[in-house]
């Protein structure tokens, strides 16, 4: 991807992980908040789309002793693609030359998405999560580089940061309640209606 610097405003939400290192970063014009371990990276780049277009895109990212922290968002607004065209393209990209570890549905709030654990090639271990929002591709990848040790705490820690802030979803309330029903008798929100928590899909 050809990178051109470019820095927009963020704001550092001051919490208690400040004393650890970590503070949770607010881009609103993107509507959403990401936990770094440090004062993240920011560029402006393009993706490649399921189609073949290249469309605007901006990383954030942080890489700190073996690990890397990275957050892509990409304009896919005006590119006729669908959820799934979007999903399956971005899932593919992510795990080429590796092996998807486990892909199951994810939920921040009313978002729906994917969750995916990869191995690379490389003998690297990644986290992501990829979800398809008002227009946008979100990926947020934690990855544990080759040659050292990780932590799992962290890793786990970034992976699960991302909070959409403007109080959208990508389903209908039809389409939620299905997700509901698909899933009955258990006590929390299913992510999707292949959530491995459900029992149908845990007797698979």
């Amino acid at each position: 991807m050809r990178m051109i610097a470019f820095v927009p405003a963020a704001v550092a939400i001051v919490g208690p992980a400040m004393a650890e290192g970590w503070q949770e970063y607010s881009y609103p014009e993107y509507a959403f908040t990401v936990t770094f371990p440090a004062n993240p990276q920011v560029e402006t780049t393009t993706y490649r789309a399921a189609n073949g277009r290249s469309v605007p895109a901006h990383v954030y990212s942080v890489r700190q002793n073996n690990e890397l922290f990275k957050v892509t968002v990409a304009d896919l607004a005006h590119t006729g693609l669908d959820e799934a065209a979007v999903i399956d393209h971005a899932i593919k990209t992510l795990s080429a030359g590796g092996e998807v570890k486990f892909n199951i549905p994810q939920r921040v709030y009313r978002v729906y998405g994917r969750s995916l654990g990869v191995q690379g090639g490389d003998g690297s271990r990644s986290t992501i999560s990829v979800f398809d929002y008002k227009g946008r591709l979100y990926q947020i990848e934690a990855k544990a580089l080759s040659g050292g040790d990780d932590s799992a705490a962290a890793t786990l820690r970034f992976q699960q940061s991302l909070v959409f802030t403007d109080g959208g979803s990508n389903r209908s309330e039809a389409a939620i309640r299905a997700i509901h029903e698909a899933c009955p008798g258990v006590s929390f929100n299913p992510a999707g209606v292949d959530d491995p928590r459900c029992p149908a899909n845990a007797r698979r």
